[in-house]
């Protein structure tokens, strides 16, 4: 069981437009490994973050986007402290059993830091582009319930077996299954309540809910809370995460490098946003606490340029709220 408030920080990768002030692609890499190696020295962030996507947000371009799991693996042998997640793997881009295979070699890679994450999916133009087609939602979320099947299964048994509509494996070996007992940290993201809320209470170790009303997330959290319920799973010992958009500044809000940064993201980004000081992102966050969220996923607007932002945070914010131990 998990006590305390728990924070993470995304790495710039280039999805959100983040590396576009560096034209060179090996020093857009190694920035993105440097906010990186920035966390892992910093004792107050337990883990860094990347997204799983190909092309730019919210519209494509011809920018860099690093891909998610080969970054994944990196970031473990270029870090030595910090868990390193997915917010979140999609589903629809690589078949199961090789994920949950993909997952078990970095588990072991980082010595047991891996923070696996897993989401049905959404970006359209993404999918088409990449060959993927782009099942309804309801075909999508069939995918995603029998994806998290196998890869628990992947972790958890040693020939497992499995026949469904969309996937079948037929007694994969997966070893090593990776070094975290009982098995990689599984975080589901979404809120879907009927079938993804319910995948969590099955197989998740932490979900992740992203709004901007705290009121949301509490019936979010009622729902999961039910179907531990009726699955007899410990709701306490689920991580109950959610995402925050920082940029600490004292100067106003038309900041132009900052006011640049979120014109280029999509709008529910923008109202995530907090631009000011220590005190308004600490104000920010506890309502999301008082509901029974209990981990932070931080994007820092300008990490890749301006990693003091790093340390600031972990000193000015995170002190507030009850040390994480995981």
């Amino acid at each position: 069981m998990s006590e305390g408030i728990g924070f993470g920080v995304f790495v710039p990768q280039g999805w959100r437009m983040d590396l576009v002030e560096i034209p060179d692609p090996i020093e857009q890499y190694e920035a993105m490994t440097n906010v990186a190696k920035t966390a892992d020295s910093i004792p107050g962030w337990d883990s860094i973050w990347v997204y799983d996507h190909f092309h730019t947000v919210p519209s494509p371009t011809l920018n860099t986007t690093f891909e998610c799991w080969t970054i994944t693996a990196a970031l473990a042998r270029d870090t030595h402290r910090v868990n390193i997640g997915q917010m979140v793997t999609c589903n629809g881009y690589r078949n199961p059993a090789l994920l949950a295979k993909m997952a078990s070699t970095v588990d072991v890679a980082s010595h047991g830091r891996l923070y696996f994450g897993l989401g049905a999916g959404w970006y359209e133009h993404e999918w088409r582009a990449y060959g993927y087609g782009f099942p309804e939602t309801r075909v999508r979320m069939g995918m995603f319930r029998e994806a998290c099947a196998i890869i628990h299964a992947m972790w958890t048994q040693d020939y497992p077996q499995f026949e469904g509509k969309y996937y079948q494996i037929d007694r994969p070996i997966n070893e090593p299954k990776g070094v975290r007992k009982p098995h990689p940290s599984f975080w589901i993201g979404g809120g879907g309540e009927k079938v993804t809320l319910r995948l969590v209470a099955q197989y998740g170790n932490a979900c992740n809910l992203v709004s901007t009303d705290p009121q949301v997330v509490r019936h979010k959290l009622e729902v999961l809370r039910q179907h531990c319920e009726e699955l007899g799973r410990n709701y306490d010992e689920i991580i109950k995460s959610s995402e925050i958009v920082v940029y600490l500044t004292d100067k106003p809000r038309d900041h132009e490098d900052v006011q640049r940064a979120l014109s280029t993201q999509t709008p529910d980004f923008q109202e995530r946003a907090v631009v000011g000081r220590p005190e308004q992102v600490v104000e920010w966050i506890k309502p999301f606490v008082d509901v029974g969220i209990n981990y932070f996923v931080v994007y820092l607007i300008r990490s890749a340029y301006e990693t003091e932002q790093l340390h600031q945070f972990a000193e000015e914010v995170i002190p507030h709220f009850a040390a994480w131990r995981g």
